[in-house]
């Protein structure tokens, strides 16, 4: 398999894993396994957003497009490319930071809100 691909590959793994930050809690009240690796998640996004630093999907993403070729900086298809933009969104750091504590904290409600009802985490 090319670099290429797996380059695309983490593009398309990068937007799922965000979809499911962000719905990742009305499976995870049902099903524990799920709930521990979304809080990880969310916990993840929080420190990476936190501490400026890129996560892990985009290390793999830039590691296998500079295998696949050094030189290019776009080398993706045009469905690629679009997940790239919503991916890689170009907006301030601060208000990624903001945004990424509003859903760490909504997410968190749901669960506890859950548990309220008796569900239990």
């Amino acid at each position: 398999m090319g670099y290429k691909i797996l380059a695309d590959l983490m593009v398309l793994l990068h937007f799922l894993w965000i979809l499911f930050l962000f719905f990742g809690a009305y499976w995870g009240v049902r099903v524990r396994a799920v709930r521990i690796l979304h809080l990880f998640g969310l916990a993840l996004a929080f420190y990476t957003q936190l501490f400026d630093r890129y996560c892990p999907l985009t290390h793999l993403e830039v590691y296998f497009r500079s295998k696949h070729n050094p030189a290019t900086t776009y080398a993706g298809s045009f469905l690629i490319y679009y997940l790239e933009k919503m991916v890689y969104l170009e907006i301030p750091h601060v208000l990624i930071l903001v945004l990424t504590v509003f859903l760490c904290v909504f997410n968190l409600v749901l669960y506890l809100g859950y548990r309220e009802k008796g569900k239990g985490l």
